[in-house]
């Protein structure tokens, strides 16, 4: 058995697909052509989200999730992520000892990425 990925529901699909792609980096891999869905990610070879537009399909998830990312370099992407302009607290160091960036994308859910690569 193999992990796939994990599947989120949004009022505003669209907004969360920017959010991914432009704000994290992540691409953009399939796009449904009835635009109900998207899939998100570095590779489809590798974990990937959906995001589905709720309005159109049942909530697939029952509450905010927390996604967890890898950087190479922390301080880049702190940076990156404030150059595009979206709100974000500064990295901080977690009671294990590492660094963390912790935000949440426009619907909630929460994004915590890491200095460990």
């Amino acid at each position: 058995m193999r992990f796939s990925g994990i599947n989120i529901s949004s009022e505003v699909p669209l907004r969360l697909v920017d959010f991914y792609e432009n704000i994290l980096g992540l691409k953009v891999l399939e796009d449904y052509p009835s635009g109900d869905g998207v899939i998100i990610g570095n590779d489809l070879n590798e974990p990937v989200i959906w995001i589905w537009d709720q309005t159109k399909w049942e909530n697939s998830n029952s509450g905010f999730v927390t996604f967890v990312f890898n950087v190479p370099n922390l301080e880049e992407k702190y940076k990156e992520i404030i150059k595009s302009g979206y709100e974000v607290s500064p990295i901080t160091t977690a009671s294990w000892g590492g660094k963390e960036l912790r935000l949440k994308d426009p619907d909630g859910n929460h994004i915590l990425i890491l200095d460990w690569y």
